[in-house]
């Protein structure tokens, strides 16, 4: 089957509409070419079963992921999740490490009525994929101070001002038409053929990495001054994860700060940022199409003389930022709100949110938020955080807890805490390697060699992906495992505990069960030779990765 140009299936599109519409009318359980490229901006990506390769027939099945700007929904949004994860999903739900949610398993045939579903609880899967703003992230604590309140409601109005202005998703979805509709909105932000690869962003609080701002296409750090008034933002751009292996065009890089904004300015910098990435965007060549790679080529002086030339203000020089600290607000914690509202962050391995024989964990945090009423925020870490919680009513969402065998934070060593994956195989299309499925074990093991060490106090981040797009942004880690070939990785070492340093390859094409043993040596080093309070990953960068073989 010949391959289908990308930007010839938005050209002639008519706004994301065709042939999706029709392809979601036919009997076939897969959708054409141009459909699977289309669907991914509606917030979906075909995919099949790979362990049944080679089968008589393919199993189709379609990942469906909404777009929760900050990670936050409401009981009721929670819940309709919940009952979806069961009507037309395999049963469980995914959090993603852009505090979004997805569901696996939906087959063709309950599409519309997966999207129709979420649609009534508010909730879009709109703009969750695809070339255009993705899930705007932004630190889920639930805090009472209305300056950071109102900072976190920024994230859904960027969310809302960058979502594409076509009719194409509610009319393909909500009202089921199929036919083009020759009216169809233009586009003043995208134009006919939309960004030239996705653009993610992020919000962070001074001080909290829970976001990773560094690693976003756009970030901006919330500055407040004395009295905690919100006086502003800093503006980071070019950060990105994904590279491709014995590419050296392609690579992670860290964003690069830009210059200091006043709140008022917040969108027209975001939309001068997507349009720089949209007229300069590398639309021959997918993989070299992202922001990042604007900026490294043209340089940051060129960029920010272009983002000034389309701004009414003059952009300012940086302030100066706290040092970050990566905070995950797992267990509990005060609001301090008049009510005098908690909140609790629980852990969830690899973001997978299923009951299994052991742990009913799915059906004790559909509880506690039916019972209890409790608001939902989701963290860039996949764990999630129940919120506006009663001083009386802490002890029985604990029992709740502790009746279903859920794990709270206080329960878990400090290399699985911080601990990241990426769904993988079976279904990912790009996975090379396992991840998620592969992280318990490789957690064991790594746990193991850390007791055998003394060194199981230690919070070293570990982050596991089955590809090299990179997707739990594991170029940061101080531990990174990455998809190489059947059943091997690359590891890479040294990048910091807060998430503000790239990691450095240290090891390729290493088999799985010896992903842990390659570490023996640098970690005994790490532990006869470190600095007083000195970080994993900080000390593989001092003494420098190429010289811990």
């Amino acid at each position: 089957m010949a391959k289908v140009n990308v930007e010839t299936v938005k050209t002639e599109s008519h706004g994301l509409f065709a042939p999706l519409a029709q392809d979601l009318n036919s009997s076939d359980a897969f959708l054409s070419e141009a459909g699977k490229i289309l669907i991914k901006f509606h917030g979906s990506y075909e995919q099949t079963n790979r362990e049944k390769r080679g089968a008589a027939e393919k199993e189709y099945s379609f990942m469906v992921r909404s777009k929760l700007p900050g990670g936050q929904l409401t009981a009721a949004q929670y819940l309709a999740h919940d009952r979806i994860a069961d009507e037309f999903a395999n049963g469980s739900i995914r959090l993603t490490t852009r505090q979004g949610i997805q569901f696996h398993g939906v087959i063709k045939q309950d599409l519309r009525e997966t999207v129709r579903a979420l649609n009534h609880a508010l909730v879009t899967t709109f703009g969750a994929c695809g070339d255009v703003v993705r899930n705007v992230m932004c630190c889920p604590a639930p805090t009472a101070d209305p300056q950071r309140r109102a900072v976190q409601d920024i994230a859904t109005v960027l969310s809302d001002a960058t979502l594409p202005k076509t009719k194409a998703y509610h009319q393909i979805w909500i009202e089921g038409k199929s036919i083009i509709d020759d009216e169809a909105e233009p586009e003043p932000l995208y134009g006919k053929t939309y960004l030239p690869r996705k653009f993610k962003m992020a919000i962070a609080f001074p001080g909290d990495n829970c976001v990773d701002i560094y690693t976003q296409d756009l970030g901006l750090v919330a500055l407040f001054d004395a009295a905690n008034h919100h006086i502003g933002f800093n503006v980071l751009a070019g950060g990105g994860m994904g590279m491709t292996h014995n590419d050296e065009d392609t690579f992670p890089r860290l964003a690069d700060v830009v210059g200091f904004i006043q709140p008022q300015y917040a969108l027209e910098v975001t939309h001068a940022v997507v349009g720089i990435h949209r007229d300069f965007g590398d639309r021959a060549n997918r993989k070299h199409a992202r922001l990042k790679y604007i900026i490294h080529d043209r340089g940051l002086d060129w960029f920010k003389h272009e983002l000034q030339s389309r701004l009414s203000f003059t952009l300012q020089p940086a302030h100066p930022m706290p040092e970050f600290t990566l905070q995950d607000h797992l267990g509990w914690h005060e609001q301090f709100d008049a009510a005098g509202h908690w909140y609790v962050g629980i852990p969830i391995a690899s973001g997978r949110i299923v009951d299994t024989q052991t742990v009913q964990l799915r059906t004790a945090l559909r509880r506690i938020v039916a019972e209890f009423d409790t608001p939902v925020r989701i963290t860039g870490q996949q764990n999630i955080i129940l919120a506006d919680i009663a001083p009386h009513q802490k002890e029985a969402i604990e029992q709740i807890l502790q009746t279903h065998n859920v794990l709270t934070v206080d329960q878990l060593s400090q290399v699985r805490r911080f601990a990241l994956a990426c769904v993988a195989l079976p279904t990912c299309p790009l996975a090379i390697t396992e991840a998620e499925r592969a992280m318990p074990a490789l957690l064991d093991t790594f746990e193991d060699a850390l007791e055998s060490l003394g060194l199981l106090g230690e919070p070293i981040n570990v982050r596991v992906t089955g590809c090299p797009n990179g997707c739990a942004r594991p170029y940061t880690a101080e531990v990174a495992y990455v998809g190489r070939s059947l059943n091997k990785y690359a590891i890479f070492l040294g990048g910091s505990p807060t998430s503000t340093r790239l990691a450095q390859p240290y090891q390729d094409l290493v088999p799985f069960n010896e992903l842990v043993t390659r570490l023996k040596g640098p970690l005994t080093r790490f532990r006869d030779e470190r600095l007083s309070g000195e970080a994993f990953g900080d000390f593989c960068h001092r003494v420098g990765v190429g010289n811990l073989s």
